[in-house]
């Protein structure tokens, strides 16, 4: 991914998406969670005509790491909470390291 919304295409990446193709266009192709889906004109209309992808492809299955998801949240939110923390402070010293050259904020 080059940023959020733009990925860089590899070679893997453009033969695969070429393979499928061929699958598609040869009528042999199988859905792949959160890569490919092939619908009808009638999943289409149920949908409302909306054309998202994620629609009609889903999102890839994702390994259960074992961590229980309480666990997790804890972990995680407490690690937010830290980095909130590290933010506020080097918010702080940028606006000391301003304000020492004239440039208060």
């Amino acid at each position: 991914m080059v940023n959020r919304r733009l990925r860089e295409m590899t070679t893997e990446d453009i033969s695969k998406i070429a393979e499928t193709f061929q699958a598609f266009d040869d009528g042999m192709i199988e859905d792949v969670k959160g890569f490919c889906a092939a619908v009808t004109t009638a999943d289409i209309v149920k949908q409302g005509y909306i054309l998202t992808p994620g629609r009609y492809v889903g999102i890839e299955d994702q390994e259960d790491d074992g961590e229980p998801f309480e666990e997790k949240m804890a972990r995680l939110t407490g690690e937010l909470s830290e980095m909130f923390k590290r933010s506020h402070e080097l918010e702080d010293e940028i606006r000391k390291r301003l304000g020492a050259i004239g440039y208060d904020i």
